[in-house]
């Protein structure tokens, strides 16, 4: 097989995501590709990861069953704060295609300090930078960006981060011309909860495993992309839960307003309760209503992808949350619950009314439980908003705009039937 992923990243999540991925595509189809990891911080897993011929096995597990796999699509690690040199030597390489990475939220930005001399320069993006300015200088074609940091639009972030570094290190505008018109940046979306190595378990093995690594059974991978990406990567031939489109907002939109909507929906509800995980709920019946009342009656009805469609992906949610094999705490969820209801429950609770002219009575009462949980000393949040919502009234914190981004008064009459006097 010939090398044709760079990875950066070498972590629990691409292994268990891209790489067991990618190990469906070469049993299943003539991909015949390997992937060399970059590490792309000092310090990482990488010694580890080679010690072991860089074969590690990947268990996924829920209630759906384990499934063992061993993944062996890695040919080499490479670690450019050790060896500078063999990281630039990548670029040399015509049948790399296809860049991956996981640099954490953080991973793509800019920062003036960075400098083209530097061996390795200090950020994700100036490193990549570095590279395609000597893949340029040799003529070659350029890669395809399948970034999977959990920002909005992360493919065109890492294009301007690496356009802006272009005109620092001034390259000149053939090169940010190839960068523009001979590289490919998609945004995705991905989605997996991976648990990692399994610390404190006995797993039997046939063999000695350093690099174990575990998640959920559920995997998406919605890609931003052009229309030949399968004819290049053929993800779409594993029975992978892969989607291809040129619209990934709507997708994005369903995981925000489902998924993480119905957790933030619940969780100041349930630690009010006294429930401490996300499984504990649902495995209760009175929670487990209080979940399916706000997904399905009144969330999904505010989403305009297929019904069918919704309603099966509501489905794995719901599957997700009672994996016994994730302790999920409600407490880490909890955290900045008020941002967290803005962004993830406030747009279905304004669609609703929007739409049906009346009010969806799980939502709102989810939004009372926000405010009564807000005077309690269980948050986890901004001192000054949790002083706020701790001593206002209902009303001030309805008409704060600063909060919410508009005036919710029109919620007061409503919000305080559930709120506790």
């Amino acid at each position: 097989m010939s090398e044709k992923i760079i990875q950066f990243g070498e972590g629990g999540f691409l292994r268990g995501f891209v790489d067991w991925m990618v190990q469906y595509v070469n049993e299943k189809t003539d991909f015949d590709g390997k992937v060399v990891v970059v590490q792309p911080i000092e310090k990482g897993m990488c010694d580890n990861l080679t010690a072991q011929n860089c074969e590690y096995t990947h268990i996924c597990r829920g209630s759906e069953g384990i499934e063992t796999k061993k993944i062996n699509v890695i040919s080499r690690c490479v670690k450019p704060y050790d060896d500078f040199d063999s990281y630039m030597a990548l670029c040399e390489n015509p049948d790399f295609r296809f860049v991956v990475s996981n640099t954490t939220e953080a991973g793509i930005v800019f920062e003036e300090g960075d400098k083209i001399t530097d061996k390795p320069a200090k950020t994700f993006p100036a490193k990549v930078t570095q590279l395609l300015k000597r893949r340029f200088d040799l003529g070659l074609k350029g890669f395809v960006f399948l970034p999977c940091e959990l920002i909005d639009k992360n493919g065109e972030n890492l294009k301007k981060c690496i356009l802006k570094y272009a005109d620092l290190w001034d390259l000149g505008d053939d090169f940010k011309a190839y960068v523009n018109n001979d590289n490919i940046f998609c945004n995705t979306l991905v989605d997996r909860i991976n648990t990692g190595y399994p610390a404190g378990e006995k797993i039997d093995l046939p063999y000695e495993d350093n690099m174990i690594n575990t998640s959920e059974y559920f995997h998406l991978w919605v890609i931003e992309g052009y229309n030949e990406l399968f004819n290049e990567l053929p993800l779409d031939k594993c029975s992978l839960n892969v989607i291809l489109t040129d619209n990934l907002s709507m997708y994005r939109t369903r995981k925000v307003r489902i998924l993480n909507g119905a957790h933030t929906s619940l969780v100041p509800y349930a630690l009010l309760e006294g429930f401490d995980t996300v499984k504990s709920c649902v495995d209760d019946d009175k929670m487990r209503e209080h979940i399916r009342k706000c997904v399905f009656e009144e969330i999904i009805p505010t989403l305009d992808l297929p019904r069918e469609e919704l309603i099966s992906y509501a489905n794995d949610v719901l599957t997700r949350f009672a994996n016994p094999y994730i302790k999920h705490y409600l407490s880490s969820i909890a955290l900045n619950s008020v941002s967290k209801f803005k962004v993830r429950v406030l747009p279905s609770i304004l669609e609703y009314i929007k739409r049906f002219n009346k009010m969806p009575e799980t939502l709102i009462f989810s939004f009372a439980k926000l405010i009564d949980f807000y005077r309690t000393d269980m948050t986890n949040d901004d001192k000054d908003v949790v002083e706020f919502m701790k001593t206002a009234s209902v009303k001030e914190i309805l008409q704060n705009e600063n909060l919410w981004g508009e005036d919710l008064s029109h919620l007061e009459s409503e919000i305080l039937k559930y709120v506790n006097k």
